[in-house]
């Protein structure tokens, strides 16, 4: 490969270069400066600076190749219409086969925005003086106007389409209600829901991250630039719109779903369409313990129905892998940044995310099973609380949320209440008013005879004038009266002294110290179920501390609080009890926060405030996301294994057409493109043949009959290899290792290891006679 078109003084092999992508895509922090420093090293001669950039523009002729070779494979398989990548992503959640159960949900999907992909934009420097520079100047960047590989990336036009609405106009006449309430407070404890943070540029990058959408396997599904910014609302709203026109029903995991949501349902041209796909916006559940309790009932997926047991946190380890991206883009280029991202996103989908497919959907269904293996201990706990029903917990629920709802803002039967005993002193004053006017509504006479009459006729119209605005502004007042004795249907009016008038008065001279002590007690009670989650068993040493973190940032809020209700307290007649803030940390249990006997409710005693109560109600709803899990899983593993069997008929039968129709090379390349997933193939059978063995196990692991069209081939006469799927479950001896899978993967019996070596052999022998033929 000659690094320049005209008398080349450096060439590469192809060999060394696709070493060198094969490398690089494995340990992606390995940069091209220090491969070629090391084939110097190998071929003994000194490094030179410029072999660098020689072997760059090698490469980049390499990959241009290898996607124009990939193109013309598409092509003939006829896998080159619009998102036809996006649409076969990922085969376990879209393969559809006939006669399947329904999903409510069929695609969770999770996205999240990562600032480590940063690049640098270059930029001129200008100088003010000799010798001093000042702020960078203009840009220094060359156009260029190539294109990465493949459909990943969504243009930045499209994402600046969603950025022309603001929040203000996006919230807009969004409706009040119990929805609007749920991320309640959730603000400020995310800086990309903070409008100051997110619309701040950086001045030294141009691309200052990435905003990705993947599958809940793993599968890059599409991914947009982050540009000058930080994580603003556009670039999850151009994605969520993209995914929905393009794949109907969709459900998404954001660490700030609950104002997603919000966005989404107020957004006046996706609104429409995300109620249409049933669009459905949720926590993801690491993020989830830094929101208020209300936001995590509401929108967490243990407390969803139709989602199982999924996290919705898939792109936090799809960026502990791709962080190391970031070390080799950070200085390069528009299109050899795209080139990278894009070039490593099609080796994690076909070398992780599908190599580990079936590792996913065993532990999935691992876990499942363990869960619903809990069942007994809840029917234990149930009898020791006189629950008869789980239908009880569903009861719980309902009453947490309404409680939560409680202490976000006053009842509106109060509010009224007090308004009217407002409007009513209002009146009253008005009233009086009225008729100190009506006494000085006698003939004016001058003060003295050197007052002319031009000044008595001033004084006597100005004082007409100030009786005609006390009727009016009291008229005013007696309307505002009668209305909301209207609205809360009062036949007789109030009067002073009246039970209702003394409770009303109460109510208002209490008002600052109830508002103080219902956030005070709603931050408290959250803080205290929180903690019985850090102590409870299971929970991960990352996870307590992200809980520690999360309590320790909500500890702000709690002191802030605090000092608000001891200042109403201590105005209150009689004065109230006032909190020492070591005695608010320390509450651990309900039971001894006293302050909740003044509250409007008193929990203590409830049930599902209680520890045993909540470990139980806590217990019943993960026992339905499994039982829900297992039902997921059961739709997926089917589509699986069909899509395996179809994929290698569908490529084995063009292969031959190809060479019969004198494209040698063509079928050459579908042959290495069939062996890039099919070498996994032997090893995801295995896998579910041994996860079939497992007890409880409900699934098919028998191919099925795909709803598309696409892949339907004439039969072949030697069968495949996901064909093989029953044989081997019933020749295969019950596993008897241990949870992790992969640990498991040498223990098949000598008949299943024969069968894997014959399919390699035939494989090979495919390759080889088409290698031969070309």
């Amino acid at each position: 490969m000659p690094c320049s078109p005209h008398e080349p003084s450096v060439v590469v092999t192809v060999r060394v270069l696709e070493v060198f992508r094969a490398l690089q895509l494995c340990c992606p922090q390995l940069g091209i400066q220090a491969f070629v420093r090391g084939i110097c090293d190998l071929h003994g001669v000194a490094p030179r600076p410029y072999l660098g950039q020689q072997f760059s523009v090698t490469y980049n002729v390499y990959l241009s190749i290898r996607a124009e070779v990939d193109k013309r494979v598409r092509a003939v398989l006829g896998r080159d219409t619009p998102n036809w990548r996006l649409k076969n992503a990922c085969p376990a959640c879209m393969y559809k086969l006939e006669g399947e159960a329904p999903l409510t949900l069929p695609l969770i999907t999770t996205q999240d925005g990562n600032n480590s992909m940063k690049r640098f934009l270059r930029r001129e420097q200008e100088e003010v003086l000799p010798g001093i520079t000042a702020a960078p100047g203009a840009s220094k960047e060359r156009k260029d106007n190539r294109v990465a590989p493949g459909d990943f990336f969504l243009p930045r036009e499209d994402v600046n389409e969603w950025g022309d609405e603001g929040m203000d106009v996006l919230m807009r006449g969004f409706e009040e209600g119990a929805e609007q309430d749920e991320g309640a407070g959730c603000d400020e404890r995310w800086e990309n829901m903070k409008e100051d943070v997110t619309a701040r540029a950086y001045g030294m990058y141009d691309e200052t991250g990435i905003f990705p959408a993947l599958c809940r396997h793993g599968f890059m599904l599409v991914i947009v630039d982050m540009v000058k910014s930080g994580e603003l609302e556009k670039y999850g709203l151009t994605v969520i719109n993209h995914l929905i026109r393009v794949l109907d029903e969709v459900a998404v995991g954001v660490d700030i779903g609950c104002k997603t949501g919000k966005m989404v349902k107020a957004h006046p041209r996706l609104s429409q369409l995300a109620f249409d796909n049933k669009f459905r916006c949720l926590v993801g559940s690491f993020h989830g313990l830094g929101h208020s309790r209300l936001c995590q009932v509401s929108n967490l997926a243990t407390y969803v129905e139709r989602m199982g047991l999924e996290d919705c946190e898939g792109c936090e380890s799809w960026f502990s892998k791709s962080n190391a991206l970031a070390l080799t883009t950070r200085y390069s280029t528009v299109f050899h940044r795209h080139q990278a991202i894009a070039t490593y996103i099609q080796h994690t989908d076909t070398c992780d995310a599908y190599q580990g497919l079936t590792v996913v959907i065993g532990n999935k269904y691992r876990r499942a099973l363990k869960i619903k293996a809990g069942l007994p201990a809840l029917q234990d706990a149930m009898r020791s609380l006189n629950v008869e029903s789980r239908d009880v917990f569903e009861t719980w629920l309902a009453k947490e949320k309404r409680y939560l709802r409680s202490l976000s803002k006053e009842p509106a039967e109060e509010t009224l209440e007090m308004e009217y005993y407002q409007k009513l002193v209002n009146w009253q004053e008005h009233e009086c008013c009225v008729h100190e006017m009506r006494d000085l509504a006698a003939p004016f006479l001058p003060a003295s005879a050197d007052a002319s009459y031009a000044e008595a006729a001033k004084e006597t119209r100005r004082v007409e004038t100030k009786c005609r605005h006390a009727f009016e502004v009291a008229a005013k007042s007696l309307g505002a009266v009668q209305e909301l004795e209207l609205k809360l249907g009062i036949a007789t009016r109030w009067e002073l002294g009246s039970e209702a008038w003394v409770k009303a008065a109460k109510m208002v001279s209490s008002r600052r110290y109830q508002r103080a002590l219902d956030q005070l007690q709603g931050l408290v009670v959250a803080r205290m179920f929180e903690l019985s989650k850090v102590n409870m068993s299971g929970t991960g040493y990352k996870l307590r501390k992200h809980i520690a973190k999360a309590l320790q940032a909500r500890s702000k809020a709690v002191r802030t609080a605090l000092e608000h209700y001891n200042a109403a307290a201590s105005v209150m007649t009689p004065p109230k009890q006032l909190l020492a803030w070591d005695e608010v940390v320390g509450y651990a249990f309900l039971a001894e926060f006293d302050l909740l006997r003044e509250g409007r409710e008193d929990i203590r005693t409830e049930p599902w405030a209680l520890p045993a109560g909540r470990a139980a109600m806590d217990q019943h709803f993960k026992i339905l996301r499994a039982d829900e899990e297992i039902a997921r899983l059961n739709v997926e593993i089917p589509h699986l294994v069909t899509f395996m069997a179809d994929e290698e008929d569908f490529l084995v039968h063009h292969e031959p057409r190809l060479q019969q129709e004198g494209f040698d090379g063509l079928a050459l390349q579908v042959a290495r493109h069939r062996m890039e997933r099919a070498r996994f193939n032997g090893v995801h059978l295995d896998r579910l043949v041994k996860l079939s063995q497992e007890d409880g196990f409900t699934a098919s692991i028998s191919r099925g009959t795909s709803v598309s069209l696409e892949r339907r081939v004439p039969p072949r006469n030697v069968p495949g290899l996901a064909d093989a799927a029953d044989e081997r479950a019933r020749r295969s001896a019950p596993s008897t290792g241990g949870d992790n899978d992969e640990d498991r993967e040498g223990d098949g019996d000598v008949e299943a290891i024969a069968d894997a070596f014959e399919n390699i052999v035939r494989i090979v022998h495919d390759v080889g006679a088409t290698e031969e033929t070309g």
